[in-house]
C-alpha cells in the first residue's frame, strides 16, 4: 500500500513535502491551496505517529522518515523529485538527499533543522523535552519561535492541532531524532541546488544559523529571509513563501 499522503497538483515537477515537529501532512497552513497545480505535483507525507499514521509505530528517526519518503516516491513512480522540508522536515529532507542523491533535483528547507542537529542549553532542553507531556510547553515554544508577537488564539489552535495530529510517544521521540542526529559529513559539499527560507523573527533557525550550516554545507545554496515571518511561514506569510519556493523550484 502507498504510504498515506496528501496529493496536490498534477504538474511535471514533483515535490516531496516533509512536515515539522508540530505539523503533519495537513499542517502546512495555506501553502497547499496556493500551489501552481499546472506546474507542480506535491506529495505531503505523514510520519509514523502523525496524522493518518498515528497508529503506525516505528523507531521515530530521521533515517526512518527518509526511508518512508523514498518508499512513497517509489510507489508514485517518481524517479526524480525535489524535496521541501519544514523545521524537523528540513533535517529529513537532507537525509533523503544523503540516501538518494541522484534522485533529488532541488532541496528546500523552510526554517530547516541543520544536518548536524540543534544544540540546546539545559533550560531550553527542559522546555522542549517537556513538550510531549505539557501543552503549555508547546505553546511557549511556538510563541518563542515566532518572535512572541502573534495572537494567543492562533497559538492555542496550533497547540490543539499538534495534540490532535501526533501521538505523545512519537512527538517525544522525534525531539531526540531532530536535535541530536548528525549526518553533516554525508551531505557536506553536495552540489544540489539548495534554498533555505527563514523568517526574520525566528530566533533559533534564522539567517545566522543558516549561514553557519546550510550555506556552508551546500556550495550551490542560497538564503531567503522572509519579512514579517517567524518559524511558521506557511501560516504567517504563505503567499510570499510559496512564491519564493516555486520560483526556486522552477528555475
Amino acid at each position: 500500500m502507498t504510504i498515506h499522503h496528501i496529493s496536490v497538483g498534477h504538474g511535471p515537477h514533483r515535490v516531496l513535502a516533509l512536515h515539522g515537529w508540530f505539523g503533519s501532512a495537513q499542517g502546512w497552513g495555506a501553502l497547499p491551496e496556493l500551489i501552481d497545480t499546472e506546474r507542480f505535483s506535491w506529495a505531503f507525507l505523514d510520519y509514523r505517529g502523525y496524522g493518518a499514521r498515528q497508529d503506525e509505530t516505528g523507531e521515530y528517526s530521521i533515517a526512518e522518515i527518509s526511508r518512508d519518503a523514498l518508499e512513497l516516491a517509489d510507489s508514485l513512480d517518481w524517479d526524480t523529485f525535489s524535496v521541501v522540508g519544514h523545521s524537523m522536515g528540513g533535517s529529513a529532507a537532507q537525509r533523503v538527499l544523503a540516501d538518494a542523491p541522484q534522485r533529488v533535483r532541488r532541496l528546500v528547507g523552510i526554517s530547516p533543522v541543520p544536518a548536524g542537529g540543534v544544540p540546546f542549553d539545559l533550560q531550553s532542553w527542559a522546555l522542549f523535552d517537556g513538550a510531549a507531556a505539557e501543552p503549555g510547553n508547546r505553546r511557549a515554544i511556538i510563541d518563542l519561535t515566532t518572535g512572541n508577537r502573534l495572537s494567543g488564539h492562533w497559538l492555542d489552535e496550533m497547540v490543539r492541532f499538534s495534540l490532535a495530529h501526533s501521538t505523545r510517544e512519537a512527538f517525544g521521540a522525534y525531539l531526540t531524532a531532530w536535535a541530536r542526529t548528525d549526518f553533516t559529513d554525508e551531505v557536506k559539499g553536495n552540489t544540489v541546488p539548495a534554498l533555505a527560507v527563514v523568517g526574520e523573527h525566528d530566533p533559533a533557525l534564522g539567517a545566522d544559523t543558516m549561514r553557519e550550516t546550510w550555506l556552508r554545507h551546500y556550495p550551490e545554496a542560497r538564503l531567503e529571509v522572509l519579512a514579517n515571518a517567524g518559524h511558521y511561514a506557511m501560516y504567517e506569510t504563505p503567499v510570499r513563501l510559496v512564491t519564493v519556493v516555486e520560483e526556486f523550484l522552477g528555475r
